[in-house]
């Protein structure tokens, strides 16, 4: 089978397709055939060496969606089965999904009611399942406000999708006035810029989601409501460490934080029956093939097009 590994940390380079053996089933492993999988920009971090728990040689990617090629010795599942995975340490701890055949546990396993295409599959897993936990995190009934900020990025545009089947009212940001009827028709109520980390409005609202980071994080608490909640869910900007903040900038508002490290099965079946309920998308951006990897990663750090790459394995 073919695999993409990385030897040593790097430029797109370093991403080399090999020939490698089939993996086999163990008690607790099943074989997933990969069909498709999403690129996402961490993930080109990872590839430069910026997640310093991954250890190389390695295969990187998050998250895949496919079928079951041998179940595990003790396996519920089933050969043919439809399944996606996510996270679980897939693509850090052990080889991930940029390849045709994966070894991932069962426990890491998620069975999937879906008619469409791999493809359309492939967008998605840590997509919308870290939009809805984002959600859920804020807390907020029906009626209520959310900002959705980073709207353009693909967990932006699953989270506005989310948000108004959940009833509530969403405002999403862009940095680019061009990408403003871009999020209205994506489904956002209104839609405003975000310029030089500021919000370009005397609005407040009842839920933030952060996807920008550690820059615009005081700007966002301003904007709540009191009572109100922000969840950061993404470092768009590309730093770690907040500067100048003062927790008693807060005062009656609530920060928190979502990571879809840990995923939860009920919620990955609460995900999917939104969405085959609702019909739910997201703009594909580009589509490539396997030995089209370097190419994806290029086009993902300098594209500034709405959506998901994804990786066609078929």
């Amino acid at each position: 089978m073919r695999a993409v590994v990385i030897d040593k940390p790097g430029d797109v380079d370093v991403m080399q397709i090999v020939e490698r053996p089939m993996p086999q089933a163990t008690q607790h492993q099943s074989v997933m055939k990969i069909h498709a999988f999403g690129v996402h920009r961490y993930e080109a971090l990872t590839r430069a060496g910026g997640s310093p728990s991954v250890k190389f040689p390695r295969v990187i990617g998050v998250e895949a969606v496919g079928e079951i090629a041998e179940p595990a010795a003790n396996s519920q599942w089933k050969r043919g089965q439809k399944v996606v995975t996510l996270m679980g340490g897939f693509g850090r701890e052990v080889d991930g999904s940029y390849q045709e055949y994966a070894l991932v546990d069962d426990a890491n396993l998620y069975p999937v009611d879906f008619a469409g295409d791999w493809v359309t599959l492939a967008q998605y897993p840590e997509n919308f399942y870290t939009a809805l936990g984002s959600i859920k995190s804020l807390k907020l009934k029906p009626g209520q406000t959310l900002l959705v900020r980073g709207g353009t990025s693909a967990v932006g545009l699953a989270a506005i999708k989310l948000a108004k089947v959940l009833g509530l009212k969403v405002t999403a940001t862009t940095r680019r006035q061009a990408m403003l009827t871009v999020l209205r028709e994506n489904g956002a109520d209104d839609a405003i810029l975000d310029q030089d980390n500021q919000l370009v409005t005397t609005q407040n609202f009842d839920g933030i989601i952060d996807m920008v980071g550690t820059v615009t994080l005081n700007d966002s608490i301003a904007h709540l409501n009191v009572d109100g909640k922000v969840t950061m869910i993404g470092l768009l900007a590309g730093e770690w460490v907040v500067k100048d903040f003062s927790p008693f900038a807060l005062g009656g508002k609530y920060l928190t934080f979502f990571d879809s490290t840990n995923v939860d099965r009920r919620m990955v079946a609460e995900m999917f029956a939104l969405i085959n309920e609702h019909h739910l998308t997201i703009p594909i951006a580009r589509v490539f093939k396997l030995d089209q990897i370097q190419e994806a990663h290029r086009y993902m750090m300098v594209s500034r097009e709405p959506g998901q790459v994804i990786v066609d394995n078929d």
